[in-house]
């Protein structure tokens, strides 16, 4: 169990500093290049993973060991799967990185790690029957008060189409409602038949990389990606956010809730804007954080708890 809690924490790790790798990449690339280079080295690990299982299974003699991963997926689930590469990879890391570009790095963190947990709960207490108790709906009414200071720092304003953040506020609020969509998809999926949550997360990876190859054409962007695709910092920085915060980071996410309970596991994502946030600070990025940002973080902090208190 003690491994496990490590795990965690280098998960935690891993995905509070990708904020910072991303705004660091964005000083050379758009957010879109930045997006596809990382799925680029998800994809292309996934795939010398498959390389490799394929040529051991065939190493295998016993009938026992030589059993193919399930792949009979129906049409519904490919759908299904599509729709959550569009809300998890393509149009989740165009929005969250471009929130990056215009906000800095801790805002986008916090809006992810700590909204998308409550509309989490609402899609589920609609489409899974979840129940809602008394306890969950003063968690909804809390959340609500802090989600107000944790979006606008106590300032309405910055929500006008006049403010120079409006756009980054905007595309900042999309990421947990997107995020929120994709975990609903993929439960469903998980949770309807038993299909491997890897396996689930390899396609998605692969569609999501065939998208934004369209995306980065269409937006004009191909041939500054082409031009910085060799670039040492880009590589670095696409190969920690590829390797380290999707596969392995994944990984670790899958493996621990075998462990423990998933509500455990998910309660580490709570501290990962507040490490965001303690990066950002130590390597001087620029923010746009104002006091009243975090203690609208820390106020729908407790209600995310005290709506997932059983």
């Amino acid at each position: 169990m003690l491994l496990v809690y490590f795990l965690l924490i280098l998960m935690i790790i891993l995905w509070s500093f990708s904020f910072i790798v991303v705004d660091i990449a964005i000083e050379f690339i758009p957010p879109l290049s930045i997006a596809l280079y990382r799925f680029i080295i998800a994809s292309i690990v996934f795939l010398i993973m498959d390389i490799y299982l394929f040529l051991r299974r065939k190493k295998e003699t016993s009938p026992t060991k030589n059993k193919k991963e399930d792949i009979n997926y129906t049409k519904e689930d490919w759908v299904i799967i599509l729709f959550a590469s569009f809300t998890g990879v393509s149009f989740f890391f165009l929005a969250q990185y471009s929130a990056i570009q215009l906000i800095g790095p801790s805002l986008p963190a916090l809006f992810i790690c700590l909204l998308a947990p409550v509309i989490i709960t609402i899609l589920s207490l609609i489409f899974f029957k979840e129940k809602l108790s008394a306890l969950k709906v003063i968690g909804f009414i809390i959340a609500t008060t802090g989600a107000f200071f944790l979006v606008t720092g106590g300032d309405v304003a910055t929500l006008s189409p006049d403010s120079p953040l409006f756009f980054g506020y905007l595309f900042a609020l999309m990421t947990p409602l997107l995020w929120a969509i994709y975990s609903t998809l993929t439960k469903k999926l998980t949770k309807d038949n038993n299909k491997s949550s890897i396996s689930i997360i390899k396609y998605i990876a692969y569609l999501g990389t065939i998208e934004l190859v369209i995306f980065v054409l269409i937006n004009g962007e191909f041939i500054i990606f082409l031009e910085n695709f060799l670039n040492p910092i880009l590589f670095l920085c696409a190969l920690y956010l590829g390797l380290g915060c999707y596969v392995l980071g994944y990984y670790i996410w899958q493996t621990s809730q075998k462990d423990m309970k998933s509500s455990k596991v998910a309660s580490f994502l709570y501290i990962e804007p507040f490490i965001t946030l303690l990066f950002s600070f130590l390597l001087k990025r620029s923010e746009t954080i104002v006091l009243w940002n975090i203690i609208g973080g820390v106020i729908v902090l407790f209600a995310v708890l005290l709506i997932n208190y059983k």
